[in-house]
């Protein structure tokens, strides 16, 4: 294979109801810094219907092109049209590198495409850079969290890489910026359709999703109880955050895995984060460390929390979280 037939950073921008989401101009804004490198272009590829103005967005934050497949077919997410007419656009468009992100759709497709091109697929990667060969360094957590690997798909093309939402940070968006929009035309083999959404039925919460909060609350094993958890809502309440938890609490059923926070849930970077009773396994602080302010409550003075960060208080965070709550709402 010749790798210089291949060339451009591709991402693909996953949108819902024709909006598309955050996790796309997360991974446009680490596209344009790999596209800088080596001195290339960063492509959006677009699918759905009825998709008016989201190509422009994707050019406002960061993409040179925008290639829209605008079809009936791609109006509700299913696998094999979407696989369709992603392999279509690797195969006429031969991009170098190809990002997805981490969501039940990134995760579904991105498997699927590789399998289909005969190249590799890192999964959740925490970090993306460019190698001195111009090979694509993709780093992610190994062996539960323990050590962070760095894997390089030397010998295939496209590098395809999966990244969570949130972990990348969103460049600021240039509504000056110009672009171009292509719009892409793809035969559909609808004899291999089959799986069609009959119904989609959207469960209503009024909770903002954590990767979107300013403001965490997080509480661990420390808070041991949904009576420690009602004072976190309270506090949450107070300040106008969100509550979210780590592993412990998730598996003993005291709060949603929509609400975990680490390597097996989401990851966040609020402007502050509260770690409340959360000793700072690797695994969590792998999906919170980035967030610009920490305050770690916990009776342990050497738990790892402490370590990342920048303020921390030791004592029961079960008395001291009512007293901050009476005193703020003061």
């Amino acid at each position: 294979m010749d790798k210089n037939e291949y060339k451009n950073v591709f991402v693909f921008a996953e949108q819902r109801d024709g909006k598309v989401q955050n996790v796309a101009f997360e991974l446009l804004g680490k596209a344009r810094e790999l596209a800088d490198a080596l001195g290339e272009k960063v492509v959006a590829i677009l699918l759905g219907h009825n998709l008016e103005g989201q190509a422009q967005e994707c050019i406002e934050y960061g993409a040179d092109k925008v290639l829209v497949v605008d079809a009936p077919e791609l109006e509700t997410y299913t696998t094999e049209p979407y696989a369709q007419a992603v392999y279509s656009i690797i195969e006429r468009y031969k991009p170098s590198i190809v990002l997805y992100g981490a969501t039940t759709i990134g995760r579904d497709l991105g498997p699927r495409l590789s399998a289909r091109v005969s190249t590799g697929l890192t999964a959740d990667c925490t970090a993306l850079e460019i190698s001195p060969e111009r090979d694509l360094l993709m780093t992610r957590p190994a062996f539960g969290g323990n050590l962070m690997a760095t894997i390089v798909c030397k010998d295939h093309r496209p590098q395809m890489s999966t990244v969570r939402p949130g972990v990348m940070r969103m460049a600021p968006k240039d509504p000056s910026r110009k672009g171009e929009v292509e719009n892409v035309e793809v035969n559909f083999d609808r004899s291999k359709f089959r799986v069609r959404v009959k119904e989609t039925v959207k469960e209503t919460k009024n909770l903002i999703d954590i990767t979107e909060a300013k403001v965490l609350i997080s509480g661990g094993r420390g808070v041991g109880s949904k009576e420690g958890f009602t004072h976190l809502r309270e506090l949450a309440d107070t300040i106008g955050a969100e509550v979210s938890a780590s592993r412990a609490m998730v598996d003993a059923g005291i709060i949603d895995h929509a609400r975990q926070v680490g390597q097996t849930g989401k990851t966040v970077r609020p402007d502050l984060y509260f770690a409340l009773g959360i000793s700072g396994a690797i695994q969590h602080l792998a999906g919170m460390e980035e967030s610009d302010f920490i305050i770690a409550i916990n009776k342990d003075k050497f738990a790892p929390i402490f370590s990342v960060a920048d303020l921390g208080i030791v004592g029961d965070v079960n008395k001291i979280v009512p007293l901050l709550t009476a005193k703020l709402s003061k």
